[in-house]
């Protein structure tokens, strides 16, 4: 028999295991700063040696839990997976249910700003804004849904895990918004529930160039820029997603062992991420919304699952193969730093209905900018409702 229980959850995470955080940061050993060197070969040394002091002696894990607490939290188990989620419904009778996704180094933290403005539009000064219901889950694997129990678990299958979600909680017609992962996963729910997703809206959608002369030719300035920052990454970026999709659990044994490892780990994605008019992360999006992340994954003890989920991506052999255009109406925001998508290869895969282009915001957009993440879900899916 299938159990379909949703249950209660509540994050209580044991002194003991924060006290182990403490001990351990105290006892790490250091490396040193290259002389004349800077954030071009990773983390500097000192920099992450202050942050890690930060996180030991100063921020208060307690507060994020309480801030968690504070809203309506549930687990459910799906084909042999635990799934944690949010789920906060608007006092608005006609609001829309609105799946949230998530993608790494992010969780449920990256969009507790937006919770408000998007179930109570007119308490956040948009009266006439449409209000969401939101469900927002850890993916299977990641944050408070802890390790996968087994392989397998690739975009389609959490896509239907998540499409199953939305069945138990009885939301027949939903829309879905996503970024990182969330940016493949949404796309796909529209796939596999095209009959009930409403409308998929993402951030950094990944888009492949045709490499036609004429689409090439035809490219704005500020997409030629796209691309070759897109390029950019690809040479110089993209070492920790090759490492995590080909040896997962080489990494996943040195971050789970190491806090500071797993900080300096997530740290320089925020800081390659996050808008570059920022000097530091933390400016982008503050230092404790930085440390709640990192010690979500810390306390979760997930990063072989984090790491396996790239694995399962880097050998999934559907997953960029042909496939027909996408039905489902989709919205794109492309927001200044860490985004990469041109409309013109974006349509060749997906039902474009909407598409808009921000001149501040990085590849966290919810938590860099909340008020422009809020306010372009809302005006996508104005258009549909």
């Amino acid at each position: 028999m299938t159990n379909n229980e949703i249950r209660p959850f509540r994050i209580e995470i044991p002194q003991a295991d924060l006290d182990d955080l403490r001990d351990r940061l105290a006892r790490t050993r250091w490396i040193d700063d290259l002389p004349g060197t800077g954030w071009e070969r990773g983390v500097p040394a000192a920099y992450l040696k202050e942050l890690a002091g930060y996180w030991a002696e100063k921020f208060d894990w307690r507060a994020t839990e309480a801030e968690l607490n504070a809203y309506p939290q549930f687990s459910t188990t799906i084909d042999g997976q635990n799934v944690h989620f949010l789920h906060i419904r608007s006092a608005e009778a006609d609001a829309t249910p609105l799946l949230l996704l998530h993608g790494w180094p992010s969780s449920v933290i990256d969009f507790l700003d937006v919770i408000g403005p998007l179930t109570d539009p007119k308490a956040h000064g948009a009266p006439d804004a449409p209000a969401f219901h939101l469900v927002i889950p850890s993916l299977p694997g990641h944050g408070f849904s802890g390790p996968i129990t087994e392989a397998g678990w690739d975009d389609g299958r959490v896509a239907a895990a998540l499409a199953e979600l939305m069945v138990r909680l009885d939301y027949d017609r939903y829309g879905v918004q996503g970024g990182d992962h969330g940016a493949f996963i949404a796309p796909k729910l529209g796939r596999v529930d095209a009959g009930h997703v409403l409308g998929v809206h993402v951030n950094a959608l990944v888009i492949f160039p045709t490499g036609d002369p004429a689409d090439l030719a035809a490219l704005t300035e500020a997409e030629r820029q796209r691309l070759a920052r897109r390029k950019n990454f690809q040479d110089d970026g993209a070492a920790y997603m090759n490492l995590k999709g080909s040896r997962p659990h080489t990494i996943a044994q040195l971050v789970a062992d190491s806090p500071a490892g797993q900080l300096g780990w997530i740290v320089e994605k925020y800081k390659e991420w996050v808008d570059q008019a920022n000097d530091l992360p933390e400016q982008a999006i503050g230092k404790d919304r930085l440390l709640a992340n990192v010690s979500v994954y810390w306390f979760t003890a997930t990063a072989r699952s984090v790491a396996n989920f790239y694995y399962e991506r880097f050998h999934d052999a559907s997953l960029f193969a042909p496939q027909p255009k996408g039905t489902v109406p989709t919205g794109v925001a492309v927001f200044k730093d860490g985004d990469y998508a041109i409309r013109r290869f974006a349509e060749r895969a997906h039902n474009i209905t909407y598409w808009s282009e921000f001149y501040s915001g990085g590849h966290f957009p919810a938590l860099e900018v909340p008020d422009l993440f809020a306010g372009d879900v809302r005006e996508f899916f104005r258009t549909l409702i």
